[in-house]
């Protein structure tokens, strides 16, 4: 698939249909005929956001139960918790015929004024074209100076820049969750000598247990957003890491960590 199929596959993925329960999104057709959970996330936004189209994701929790089939569409149903005049929670359920793919709880929150500040490193200036790089999943501009899959042993950290092609602001949100859900775990092996991302289904098994993501600020996801990552942790088959969402200009955007099984073949 070409990234132009990729990117207009995507987009596909993302209009989702209403039903009685919720709403019906179609897959992404990827080679390996199973579901990639960044798709999940983005579509978990987008029904969360037309469930309370008055007001904007703050934070996503989802567990991750079993994997999905890429020949049958996801339902989502939802579950109003809460609903009030400036706060809604909602449960959200991914099933397919086979069973439940994963939970979300989902926060929304509608736009107030206040006072503001952040407290952290501001980000380098984004990289010059030579530093574009390919990641199969995202289907458009990304820029890096680290090799992610580099088996040469690193610290846990990775800088990923992006920018998608000009897309209205309202599915800013939905893409930023889906290119969050990529290389949590590739960050977590780069200590490891001799391994990286690209060993997964040969050295080692990996299967993403729980992602969360916070958004803090409107978000923008045609001009360029870095998204830096660390991962303090590898222990008992799991990883954890963690990653911020910024501007070029500096600006905090979003937040976002995730627990994923990472078993190494014996």
């Amino acid at each position: 698939m070409t990234e132009t199929e990729l990117w207009k596959s995507l987009l596909s993925c993302l209009d989702l249909r209403t039903t009685d329960t919720g709403h019906e999104a179609d897959n992404l057709p990827l080679d390996y005929h199973r579901l990639f959970g960044g798709q999940l996330l983005a579509q978990f936004v987008q029904a969360a956001r037309r469930t309370c189209p008055d007001k904007a994701v703050k934070s996503l929790h989802v567990h991750f139960t079993r994997e999905g089939r890429a020949d049958e569409p996801v339902t989502y149903t939802t579950h109003r918790v809460h609903e009030g005049g400036t706060f809604a929670t909602l449960t959200i359920t991914a099933t397919q015929q086979r069973g439940t793919l994963a939970t979300a709880q989902v926060s929304l929150h509608k736009a107030e004024d206040g006072p503001a500040h952040q407290t952290i490193p501001n980000p380098p200036p984004v990289p010059a074209e030579e530093h574009n790089v390919t990641h199969d999943l995202l289907p458009w501009e990304t820029r890096s100076t680290t090799d992610i899959d580099t088996r040469d042993a690193a610290p846990p950290e990775y800088e990923l820049w992006m920018r998608t092609p000009e897309v209205p602001e309202d599915l800013a949100p939905a893409l930023t969750a889906y290119a969050t859900d990529l290389t949590l775990i590739g960050t977590a092996l780069r200590p490891l000598e001799g391994i990286s991302q690209r060993d997964a289904g040969t050295a080692f098994t990996s299967a993403v247990t729980s992602h969360s993501i916070w958004f803090h600020r409107p978000i923008r996801s045609d001009t360029w957003l870095l998204l830096r990552q660390h991962s303090p942790l590898l222990a008992h088959a799991r990883s954890f890491a963690r990653g911020d969402v910024l501007t070029a200009a500096g600006t905090l955007v979003a937040s976002y960590a995730q627990e994923a099984l990472v078993r190494f073949k014996q």
